[in-house]
Order: C-alpha cells, then structure tokens, then sequence
C-alpha cells in the first residue's frame, strides 16, 4: 500500500515520488511529468497546482526525469542476451567491455538491462522507452534479425545497431564487421596450404549472419575453380551439432579441412577429429570465427576470425553522438574488416 501524503511520517519512508506528487496535486502521473518537462502542455491551474505540490513535498526530480526535455541522462541503454548453453562465444563480453570504455571516453556510461523474455522485441526496452531512463540504445540481437530495432524504430527511439538491418527499408544507423570477407580470408589461407576440399558448417539459413559468412567460403572456392557440392551443413550453433555435422561430413565428403561459423561450431569439429585419432592442422584443418578464449587456449590453439569489437565500439559510440546531435544520416552503416588470427589448427 502507497504511503498517505497529507500523512506525517512515522519514520524513514524515503524520498518523495512522482506518485505522491500526483496524489498530493489530484492529477495523474503523466500530469506531473508533462509539469515537469513540457509545462506549456497544461492548463495554467494545473501547473500551479502540481508546482505547489512538488514544493510542498520537497520533491526532486532524478537525472533521467530532469533531462528528459534535452535528452541529456549521458546514459546507452543495451539489452544482455542470455547465455546459451553449449557455446563457446563470448563476443557479447568483448563487445560490453569495448562499448563501457568507449563511452566513458565519449562522456557516457552504459546501462545493461535484461527482458524478461528475450522473444518479445519490447521486454526491457519499454519501461526505459517510457520513463527515459536513457538516451538512446545499441542493440545486438542481429542474430535474429533485430525485432528490437524495429521495436525501437516503431516506438522512435534513438539507437545505433552492431550488425546490419539486412533489409533495405531499415533507416536505423549501424555498425557492422564484413562477415563474409572474414571467410574468404580463412578459406583463402586455406587454399594457399594445399588444402582443395574445403568444408562449411554454419547456421540455419534463416541467420542472415550465417549466409552472409558462408558467402564469403563459396565465392572463395569457385573463384578458384572448386566445387562446393556435398561440402555444407547448416545447423544450430552448439558443439553437439557442430561435433555431429563434422562426422557426417568426413564420412561422406572426406574433407581435409572445414571452415566453421562460430569457434563454437570448430569446437564440435576439433571434438570430432580427436574421438577418430585425426590431428588439426596435421591431419585436417579447422578454421572459426570470433577468436574466443576458447580459440586461443586450446592445445595448439583455434586459427579463427577475429571481429575487431574495440572499433566497433568506437564506431557505434560515435555515431550515437552524432545521431543524438542531430548529425546522423538515416540508413548509413559502417563496415568493418575482420582479420584472421592464424594458430596450431590450421
């Protein structure tokens, strides 16, 4: 039960509230942030009224209710994830880490939320839409195909997304790393070392991410006259499924080396190799992509793609000042080179 205004104070009951002002001035609490920040929307009675109950209280507005007319809480809204079982991806941590230092150097500090339900595009993101806790957002979900972008498109939002809209009618700003120039690299490497049976495990074709990597291995291989048929396994991105689609494939294709969507999905394949005595980077070779810890302590180490996140973060950062500014062309996008980090595997 809510605390009684008019009533004196029995002991400690904490600041005053926009819920109090609103039940002390007899209006409701939209009233009381539209006195607030846009007084010029009410009536002149209604202003004295709530202006007296705020002075009657002592209430002080917090940060992000004072700033809401300029926008200027120097506060990024970004939605965590949930960690999936069976992966060994932690770009997310990567990107969080670069993001939070990057905008303490810009003069903004990140706020990390969660959704009750990660399906739903508004959960999380509409209790800080409506009270303006920040002033924008960064959105990741690209794996997915942003339904939090549109969300937040719909709702006019400002925020900067990490992956492209992959579709053509999206005026949201992004930053995004050239996936399939990523894959060419590793299959290119690949090629220079002899290698002329090249295999692909990536994504369910749904993933945009996923077809734009495994773009970049089968452009590679028929510029150089190979044939990719029978060499491909789409799946989801766990090491059970990436150990099953290597099986498969060495059993029916013989493949001397695969090129992986995830370090995740060359994990399963490495799993693979050892259970039937084969070596990686001996016997046959294994490429992934986002150079996670996993890659880099494994015996003899993962060669994999490394996404170059600290720009990444720059970039998204700046473009959220400009975009804040009022600088930001609608629908732009930066892409950014990954590059491959060559270890023991291949």
């Amino acid at each position: 039960m809510g605390r009684d205004p008019h009533r004196a104070a029995d002991g400690p009951t904490g600041p005053p509230t926009l819920a109090d002002v609103a039940a002390l001035a007899g209006v409701s609490r939209q009233t009381v942030s539209n006195a607030l920040n846009n007084p010029a929307l009410l009536r002149a009675d209604t202003l004295e009224r709530v202006r007296d109950a705020v002075d009657t209280l002592g209430y002080t507005p917090n940060r992000a209710a004072r700033n809401l007319r300029t926008k200027a809480s120097r506060l990024i809204g970004l939605r965590l994830t949930p960690f999936a079982e069976e992966t060994a991806n932690a770009t997310v941590d990567r990107f969080v880490h670069s993001l939070v230092q990057a905008s303490r150097e810009a003069g903004y500090h990140v706020l990390l939320f969660d959704g009750d339900d990660p399906s739903d595009p508004a959960s999380g993101y509409d209790e800080l839409v409506r009270s303006t806790a920040v002033d924008a957002f960064v959105v990741t979900d690209t794996f997915k195909g942003n339904p939090q972008a549109s969300y937040l498109e719909d709702s006019r939002v400002p925020f900067v997304a990490f992956g492209r809209p992959w579709t053509p009618a999206a005026l949201h700003p992004w930053v995004d790393v050239d996936g399939a120039a990523g894959t060419a690299e590793a299959t290119a490497h690949l090629l220079a070392r002899g290698h002329r049976k090249v295999a692909w495990i990536g994504w369910r074709k749904e993933s945009p991410i996923g077809e734009d990597r495994r773009a970049g291995w089968s452009r590679t291989l028929r510029g150089h006259g190979l044939s990719t048929t029978g060499l491909a396994s789409r799946v989801e991105d766990t090491v059970r499924s990436g150990h099953e689609a290597a099986g498969v494939l060495l059993d029916e294709a013989a493949p001397t080396a695969f090129v992986c969507a995830s370090d995740t999905l060359a994990t399963g394949v490495l799993r693979q190799l050892h259970e039937r005595r084969l070596v990686a980077g001996r016997d046959v070779a294994v490429v992934g992509f986002d150079d996670s810890p996993v890659a880099q302590l494994l015996p003899g180490g993962l060669t994999s793609v490394r996404q170059p996140l600290e720009e990444v973060a720059v970039q998204v950062v700046d473009r959220l000042g400009k975009l804040l500014g009022h600088r930001e062309t609608f629908g732009s996008g930066t892409l950014l080179a990954p590059h491959l980090v060559v270890r023991g595997s291949s």
